[in-house]
């Protein structure tokens, strides 16, 4: 009976099944107990075997517990099935359906993707066949392995496939065979032509040895392997006419199995007869084994792969991006070639190299077109408010703007700012843009914080996030939750916080997380574009959230202030440091405690841009009203550093003329701008 004949009774075999399936023994099965704290990523380095040969020392994930009845905190079912060693891993809640993903060889390297699995329901199988290359003999017992995990797992009749270096060869004769069983196909430096290696008939270094057992498992002389049909380059037609998608991930530093004689032969070959294939040629640093191991650049692109190829699974841009209205815009300004500019308002996180440079390089390479400037506006330490403030000046002011990044979510919540405050700050800023353009489109990033990470682990979504979504649903913003993508993905053991992530300003790696996200919005968003030709058309302006949002912000030189002193071209006489912007620049200072300055001004809000770790208290009021204080209070916040922080001291006038009086009450006051509403 052959496996597809047999999946026709599934129904019914299933029915027999399902009750015993979560408790099926089998020889050697034991009941497993998972630990809670066991999903804890460990960097181990273990010596131990290489996938061709060769002793190494591989990033593997520590178990908890010395049993053998979990993998990495997962429940596992060993048994031994035809007389090899076989396992299937359980996840804590099944996914509807029973997805699956099978593991062709090596099963304790690269643990990260297949962990991102079982978080999201699949289950994990291994059957431990020795070294024969996929062998018909493989083949066979793949065949009758499926039917037993099938049956007595109760998993779904389709799943997907991994084969890591020469596992790829077991996947694809399995997979030619039974195209109609599988979702997917993903692959990290796989052998696609066993004349490459281990023959080394090319550019590879190869391998006498595993090319004489190769010859032996297929039962063919040297002159006949160098003809042979089998390999995974030759037995594609079946896989592109099931449209089964693929992925492999290489390096171009591999010298035992180089891409060039393995993977991009066989995705030119697929490509050719209709298959879809992406080749992802991985950067991470270090690598071994000649190139051929290496960490992962981005685990979660392989999860996202997989769980996009299986039916009712949602990958992660399903999960953290809100489309709403889109970006057809840009893509038409984009796609029409000429000049472009593409501007980023933020804080450090924008300012400093990484996400920005890299969702820059994206932009360059699909509108190769295009010349772009790119408009860093990024300052840090600063949120929305003052991001509401500066727009016209630092985001502006070069002219038209065809695409807008903005962020602010660490900053408003880690500077104190309000639900009040943080939805004026950020409609002063969509809403301004708006009034500016109204077909701009604008691309709202929440990033990460351990904060933010403790209110999502709790249940609770964090207060500066319910209140910029608000601003982007009301105007059609696109947003992506990445705050909650960083936080559920190193729960789910991709990758860590402490190793990997680093902190609220990412390393280079965290830093490639938030623009991969980016990059699934565009795919989204642009996956269509001829439907989307023609003239931008302007977006729809709805009524404001709140009518004394900062959306008529402005700077105003403190030159237009009646008191004090103003220097032209503040520098600090202490050691503390500066930010680009709060420097050099006139800077108005009152440092003798009452004396008073007054500044006239016209609309509902007046504020102050200062700086400095000694400011002090400043007295002020409006049009001779009451008189109020405001503790400006940096040196609790960074006591080495001149840090940009905006104050609006007065937001609910009416609309109008007004003054404004200050009064040195404590210490020094040093403005940089003037805050109007």
């Amino acid at each position: 009976m052959t496996p597809g004949y047999r999946l026709r009774l599934s129904p019914i075999l299933r029915s027999l099944s399902d009750s015993r399936s979560y408790w099926y023994s089998g020889l050697d099965a034991r009941r497993r107990v998972p630990s809670r704290n066991s999903r804890m990523l460990e960097n181990v380095a273990i010596t131990r075997r290489g996938f061709l040969g060769g002793a190494i020392a591989a990033p593997l994930l520590a178990q908890s517990s010395p049993s053998a009845n979990l993998w990495n905190g997962y429940e596992k079912r060993d048994f031994t099935f035809e007389g090899h060693a076989a396992y299937v891993v359980l996840p804590r809640i099944a996914a509807a359906g029973k997805p699956w993903f099978w593991r062709a060889r090596f099963p304790d390297y690269q643990p990260r993707p297949a962990l991102g699995l079982l978080s999201k329901g699949y289950h994990l199988a291994y059957l431990d066949l020795p070294n024969i290359f996929g062998n018909p003999a493989a083949v066979g017992a793949w065949e009758r392995f499926y039917d037993h995990v099938v049956l007595n797992f109760g998993l779904s009749r389709k799943m997907s496939l991994e084969g890591i270096s020469r596992g790829a060869l077991f996947v694809y004769n399995w997979a030619a065979k039974h195209p109609e069983l599988v979702n997917s196909i993903y692959c990290e430096s796989p052998v696609c032509d066993m004349k490459s290696w281990p023959g080394g008939k090319g550019k590879g270094l190869g391998s006498a040895k595993d090319w004489e057992e190769a010859l032996a498992a297929f039962n063919l002389t040297e002159e006949q392997m160098m003809h042979f049909n089998g390999n995974p380059i030759g037995e594609l037609a079946p896989l592109a006419a099931r449209k089964i998608p693929i992925l492999h991930v290489v390096s171009d530093r591999d010298e035992l199995v180089p891409a060039k004689e393995n993977s991009d032969v066989l995705a030119e070959r697929y490509r050719r007869v209709g298959g879809t294939i992406e080749v992802y040629r991985n950067t991470g640093m270090p690598d071994s084994l000649n190139g051929h191991h290496f960490p992962l650049d981005d685990p979660g692109h392989i999860v996202n792969f997989i769980t996009g190829g299986t039916s009712g699974m949602t990958p992660h841009r399903r999960e953290y991006c809100q489309m709403r209205g889109g970006l057809r815009n840009a893509w038409r300004r984009l796609n029409a070639g000429g000049s472009a500019r593409v501007a980023f308002l933020g804080g450090s996180i924008t300012q400093m190299a990484g996400w920005r440079d890299l969702v820059s390089k994206q932009l360059t390479a699909r509108f190769p077109k295009t010349k772009f400037e790119f408009v860093n506006a990024g300052i840090s330490s600063t949120g929305s408010t003052p991001g509401a403030f500066r727009l016209v000046r630092d985001v502006f002011a070069g002219g038209p703007v065809d695409l807008l990044f903005v962020e602010a979510a660490v900053n408003d919540s880690t500077n104190g700012f309000g639900a009040r405050e943080q939805v004026r700050g950020m409609e002063g800023i969509v809403r301004h843009a708006r009034l500016l353009q109204p077909e701009l489109d604008i691309v709202m990033l929440h990033f990460v914080d351990p904060e933010k990470m403790q209110e999502l682990r709790a249940g609770k979504r964090p207060e500066v996030i319910v209140s910029h979504e608000l601003v982007a649903e009301r105007y059609g913003v696109p947003s992506i939750d990445l705050a909650r993508e960083v936080t559920e993905r190193i729960d789910a053991a991709e990758f860590t916080w402490d190793g990997d992530f680093k902190s609220l300003h990412p390393s280079p790696f965290g830093m490639s997380v938030y623009a991969r996200s980016i990059e699934r919005l565009f795919d989204a968003a642009w996956k269509q574009p001829p439907m989307i030709e023609g003239a931008a058309t302007a977006h729809a302006l709805p009524s404001a959230i709140d009518e004394h949002s900062y959306f008529r912000g402005r700077l105003v030189n403190v030159g237009e202030v009646k008191g004090w002193r103003v220097d032209p071209d503040w520098t600090p006489s202490d050691k503390a440091g500066t930010r680009a912007g709060f420097v050099h620049v006139p800077m108005l200072i009152g440092d003798t405690v009452g004396e008073e300055c007054r500044f006239a001004f016209e609309g509902n809000a007046v504020g102050i841009f200062v700086a400095g770790p000694d400011a002090g208290v400043v007295e002020f009021r409006v049009d001779g009203g009451e008189r109020r204080t405001q503790n400006l209070g940096l040196g609790g916040w960074s006591r080495t550093l001149h840090i940009p922080f905006a104050y609006v001291l007065d937001e609910d006038l009416s609309s109008g003329p007004h003054e404004l009086t200050m009064r040195v009450s404590i210490g020094v006051i040093r403005i940089a701008q003037m805050l109007v509403n």
